[in-house]
């Protein structure tokens, strides 16, 4: 029994002057109990759950909000690219300086070797744009139905309509209601409020009924527009052909929602008349929104006729922009199958109908 006990450690005296304590036994400092945690969670754990969080790619910063260490992968992603967009601004806004110098140079150069070679070099006089009494208004009032790449891409559409308007030869009044929310902020954020600067289009909070009322109003002012052209010639008619709706014309002054999903085709366009284009972009997955919602706040519906000029390959679903480019085309041709050629994108795969008439 006496074999089994341990003999006891004798104590060793030490110098005065020696810093080793008595304690301290290279043995014992080794072993812990089998339940205990390892040191380095015992002496730091909060260090090992920042550690933690930096590997998983989430800023630690006590300044920070909360929301951002709770972001996914993807959405880290997509802030970190929106930040270096933004922190790229100004460096973009020099180059695109410096591509116009180039540009300017470029034509300058052209002009004195034209001069060189004898050439006339006089610009020929554009004519001048005239100003119709009708409207496109574009209805944003969907802006809760987007994800954030659908409304970059309205806010495309509406600066390509706002284009397409300004350079027509024949121009309608543009305007963009329920304009509020992410579409606004976009606008005046990534897009620094250049819409405040465009001329022939307006923008306001009010949805579509409450702006064609005021639609009403600015075409029959002093800057209302001339009657000309083709749009002259759908004074003396409504513009409509009934194809399942009875009752569907109209006097001259008419408010149509443009929908795929009307009974009603739309023959021509009529002056003094709004039409009303969704300002959707769903990938089709809310499919007769902008039908009901006209037929909610009992406005008329039609549709473009490009079944009737048109042979379809796929679905006649058409960008924001397309719409009212065919419109302004119409103004200039007077015929919906040339419109339609010369707007609607070749993949689409449109045939024009030997049928079709210039009306």
């Amino acid at each position: 029994e006496s074999d089994e006990r341990p003999t006891k450690m004798r104590k060793l005296g030490h110098a005065a002057d020696s810093t080793v304590p008595l304690e301290i036994v290279d043995d014992e400092s080794t072993s812990l109990p089998q339940d205990a945690p390892p040191p380095h969670l015992q002496e730091h754990p909060e260090p090992a759950e920042e550690t933690l969080e930096l590997q998983a790619g989430v800023p630690v910063d006590p300044g920070e909000p909360s929301e951002i260490v709770s972001l996914s992968k993807n959405q880290q992603k997509k802030l970190k690219r929106q930040q270096v967009w933004e922190a790229g601004s100004e460096a973009r806004k020099v180059r695109r300086k410096e591509k116009s110098k180039a540009a300017k140079e470029r034509r300058r150069e052209k002009v004195q070797q034209a001069i060189l070679a004898g050439e006339d070099i006089s610009r020929k006089p554009k004519d001048k744009a005239v100003q119709l009494p009708i409207t496109f208004i574009i209805d944003c009032g969907f802006d809760s139905l987007m994800e954030d790449p659908e409304l970059k891409s309205l806010a495309s559409q509406i600066t390509r309509c706002y284009s397409d308007n300004r350079n027509a030869q024949l121009r309608a009044h543009l305007a963009v209601s329920s304009f509020g929310g992410k579409l606004k902020e976009r606008f005046d954020g990534v897009l620094a409020k250049n819409h405040e600067s465009w001329k022939g289009i307006q923008f306001f909070p009010e949805d579509f009924v409450e702006v064609s009322e005021k639609a009403k109003e600015w075409m029959r002012g002093e800057r209302g527009g001339e009657l000309v052209g083709h749009l002259k010639r759908g004074d003396d008619s409504d513009g409509l052909e009934a194809g399942g709706e009875s009752g569907a014309g109209a006097e001259a002054g008419e408010v149509i929602y443009l929908s795929s999903e009307s009974d009603v085709t739309l023959e021509h366009l009529n002056p003094h008349s709004t039409y009303i284009i969704g300002g959707l972009v769903d990938k089709n997955r809310y499919k007769g929104i902008c039908y009901r919602r006209a037929m909610d706040r009992g406005i008329k519906t039609a549709k473009l006729p490009i079944g009737d000029f048109l042979q379809m390959n796929s679905r006649a679903v058409l960008a924001t922009n397309h719409v009212v480019e065919i419109m302004l085309r119409w103004l200039e041709l007077g015929d919906w199958g040339e419109a339609f050629m010369e707007v609607i994108p070749k993949r689409k795969g449109g045939t024009l109908r030997e049928s079709g008439g210039s009306e």
